[in-house]
C-alpha cells in the first residue's frame, strides 16, 4: 500500500509545494531533496525500523524536507520546538528514546551539546541544504562521503500505513508532557478528512504563520495542504503587518491561526492609517477560508472580524490525540461560539461524567440539550501514548477516546463547555499542564508550595498564573552594615524578588508559553478537609488583588 502525503508529490511535478523566505520549491525537488536527505539518515542500512529522529529547524522548506526524509527513511519522526530551554529539549530526546538528531545550521549552537552529551549521531543541515559533517558519525569517513554524495535517487523503504509516522508532546494531568504516537494511516484518515470537509484543492495557498511542533500547524495547515497538492507559503516569525499585506496580496486562498494572532491582526488593523485598512480588508474578503483553533475564539473577535473583512470565521475542535474531532461546515451557517458538528469519518459522543451513559451521540435528534464529555472514535485517533500502557489504557472507554473536555450539544451544534480538569489550562492556543510547572517551581529552594491556574484572557484564552508560599528563610537581601550581616526583607520587597527571580528561572526552563504571567505571594494555599488544593479558591486569591483583572505584559 502507499503513503499519499509523499507518493502524491510525484503527481504534482513542477506546481509549488513550498515558498520560503521568496524562493518557490517545487513538488518534485522536494520528492527529491526527501530521498536524497533519506539516504543520508540510512547510511548503509536498508530500513529505520521506527527508530525516533528528532529534529530541530525553523519552519519553512528544509522542514518539510527532513520531516519527509525521516518517514522515507522508515523512522519516527518527532519534532522540536526552537523556543524550547534545553531543559525541554532534553526532557523529548530521552523520553522518546531517540537514535539521532538533525538541525539547521542556525539552530546549531542549541541542539549539538545536546547531541554530544549523549553522544547521540548529529546531522546539521547547511544553509544550502546540504548535510554538513556529523560531529558523532554514524558511518566511517568513506561510508559516510559514498552517502552524502548521492547522484540518483537511492532505493528507500516500502512503508505501510500501520508503521508509527510522528511522536508529538502533549501536556497531561499526570506533569510531564506525555508523546502521543500517530501513524501514517492516522495522518492520512485526518487529511482526507480535513480535505472533504474544507474543500481543499490543487489551487490553494495557505499563508503558514503557526509552529511546527503541534498538529495545527503540522497536520491542519501543513501537510493536508501538500497531501491536497497546494502550495504553503511560510511567513516566520509572525509579524501582523506583514501578514495583513501577504493575506491582501490576492495570492493566498486560505488562512488558519489561533485566536492570539486573530486579535494581534485586528490590533495592528486599528493603528494602521486609512488607506492600508481599506486595502487590506478589501484584499482579506478575497479568500476562500478562515480557520480558528486551539483556543476557543472569543465571539467579540468573530463579531469584529466579519464587521471588518466580511468572513465568518471557521471554528473547529481538535486535539493532539484524535486530530481535527469538530468543525463549523464551510457550507452552512458558522455559529460564533461553538465548533460545529463532527468531521467527516469521526464518531462523536457525550458522555456524562458521574455515571458513564452516552446521552448524546453524533446528531441525533433530541428535543433538549445535552452536555457531556466529549468521546472520539474513528481512523485519525492516536495509536498509543509513547512508553505509557497503562495511560493509554485509561484514556480509551471501549475504543472511545476520552478527551477530559466537556461539551454541549444544542440546536445541531456542539459548543465546548471546559475542561473536566482544572490543571489544563490554554493560552495562546497552547495546552498547558499546570502539573508540570508546578512540579519544576517546587524544585526551586526558594519555593515551600504553589499552585497553578489559568486566569481570564480576552487576548489569550488564559493567562498562566503561578500562586506562591515562599520558603522560610531563603529570602534575603545583603545589608550594607560594616558587618556585611544578611538582613530581612519586608513584606513587599520579598514579594517582588520573588516573582523577579522565578520569572528569570521560570525562563531557563520552561517554553515561553508555559511561563506565568501573573505571580502572587501568600501565606498558604486553600486546601478541602482532605488537604487538597482547591484551584477555583486560588483564582479568587489573584482577584481579590485584582491582579486577575491585569492583562499580561
Amino acid at each position: 500500500m502507499s503513503i499519499g502525503l509523499l507518493d502524491g508529490a510525484a503527481e504534482h511535478g513542477s506546481r509549488a509545494a513550498v515558498i520560503d523566505g521568496g524562493a518557490s520549491y517545487t513538488y518534485e525537488w522536494l520528492d527529491t531533496r526527501s530521498r536524497l536527505r533519506a539516504a543520508q539518515l540510512l547510511g548503509k542500512r536498508k530500513d529505520l525500523k521506527e527508530k525516533r529522529v528528532a529534529f530541530l529547524m525553523e519552519p519553512g522548506f528544509e522542514y518539510v524536507v527532513t520531516q519527509w526524509a525521516i518517514w522515507r527513511a522508515g523512522g519516527i519522526a518527532v519534532p522540536l520546538c526552537p523556543d524550547h530551554p534545553d531543559p525541554e529539549l532534553e526532557y523529548v530526546i530521552d523520553d522518546a528514546d531517540v537514535a539521532m538528531l538533525v538541525a539547521t545550521e542556525s539552530l546549531d549552537p542549541k541542539l549539538r551539546p545536546i547531541a554530544e552529551t549523549r553522544e547521540l549521531p548529529y546531522r546539521p543541515i547547511g544553509s544550502a541544504g546540504y548535510e554538513v559533517v556529523p560531529i558523532v558519525p554514524l558511518l566511517s569517513d568513506r561510508e559516510r562521503a559514498e552517502a552524502v554524495d548521492v547522484t540518483e535517487l537511492p532505493r528507500l523503504p516500502r512503508l505501510t500505513p500501520g508503521r508509527r509516522a510522528l511522536i508529538l508532546y502533549t501536556s497531561g494531568t499526570t506533569g510531564r508532557p506525555k508523546g502521543v504516537v500517530t501513524t501514517h494511516a492516522n495522518l492520512e484518515a485526518h487529511m482526507a478528512s480535513l480535505v472533504e470537509a474544507w474543500r481543499w484543492a490543487p489551487e490553494d495557498r495557505i499563508l503558514h504563520v503557526l509552529p511546527l511542533h503541534h498538529t495545527h500547524g503540522i497536520v491542519n495547515a501543513l501537510a493536508t495542504a501538500l497531501y491536497a497538492g497546494a502550495t504553503v507559503e511560510f511567513s516566520q516569525p509572525f509579524d501582523p503587518t506583514t501578514a495583513w499585506d501577504r493575506l491582501a496580496s490576492g495570492d493566498i486562498t486560505v488562512f488558519m491561526a489561533v485566536p492570539t494572532i486573530y486579535t494581534k491582526l485586528l490590533r495592528a488593523l486599528d493603528e494602521a492609517d486609512e488607506f492600508s485598512r481599506a486595502r487590506w480588508a478589501r484584499g482579506v474578503s478575497r479568500l476562500r477560508l478562515m480557520v480558528s483553533g486551539s483556543a476557543a475564539l472569543p465571539v467579540s473577535v468573530f463579531e469584529r472580524w466579519e464587521a471588518v473583512t466580511g468572513h465568518r470565521l471557521l471554528e473547529r475542535y481538535g486535539m493532539t490525540e484524535i486530530g481535527m474531532g469538530l468543525s463549523n461546515p464551510y457550507e452552512g451557517e458558522r455559529r460564533p461560539g461553538t465548533v460545529g458538528q463532527p468531521l467527516p469519518r469521526v464518531d462523536l459522543r457525550l458522555v456524562d461524567p458521574t455515571d458513564g451513559h452516552v446521552v448524546a451521540e453524533g446528531l441525533e435528534p433530541r428535543a433538549d440539550q445535552a452536555t457531556g464529555e466529549i468521546q472520539v472514535r474513528g481512523p485519525m485517533v492516536f495509536a498509543e501514548y509513547w512508553k505509557r500502557r497503562k495511560e493509554t489504557a485509561a484514556a480509551f472507554d471501549e475504543g472511545w477516546f476520552r478527551t477530559g473536555d466537556e461539551a454541549v450539544l444544542e440546536d445541531g451544534y456542539y459548543r465546548i463547555l471546559g475542561r473536566s480538569s482544572v490543571d489544563i489550562l490554554k493560552s495562546g492556543g497552547y495546552k498547558i499542564s499546570a502539573v508540570e510547572i508546578e512540579e519544576l517551581l517546587r524544585s526551586h529552594r526558594g519555593v515551600h508550595d504553589c499552585a497553578v491556574v489559568g486566569l481570564p484572557s480576552e487576548e489569550w484564552g488564559e493567562r498562566v498564573a503561578a500562586a506562591i508560599v515562599p520558603e522560610p528563610g531563603t529570602w534575603y537581601a545583603p545589608d550594607l552594615t560594616p558587618a556585611g550581616r544578611a538582613a530581612r526583607m519586608t513584606r513587599e520587597e520579598r514579594d517582588e524578588a520573588v516573582r523577579i527571580v522565578l520569572d528569570m528561572w521560570s525562563r531557563d526552563r520552561l517554553a515561553p508559553y508555559k511561563v506565568p504571567r501573573v505571580w502572587l505571594c501568600v501565606d498558604e494555599l486553600p486546601r478541602n478537609a482532605m488537604g487538597k488544593v482547591q484551584k477555583p479558591a486560588v483564582k479568587e486569591l489573584f482577584d481579590a488583588v485584582g491582579t486577575g483583572r491585569r492583562e499580561p505584559r
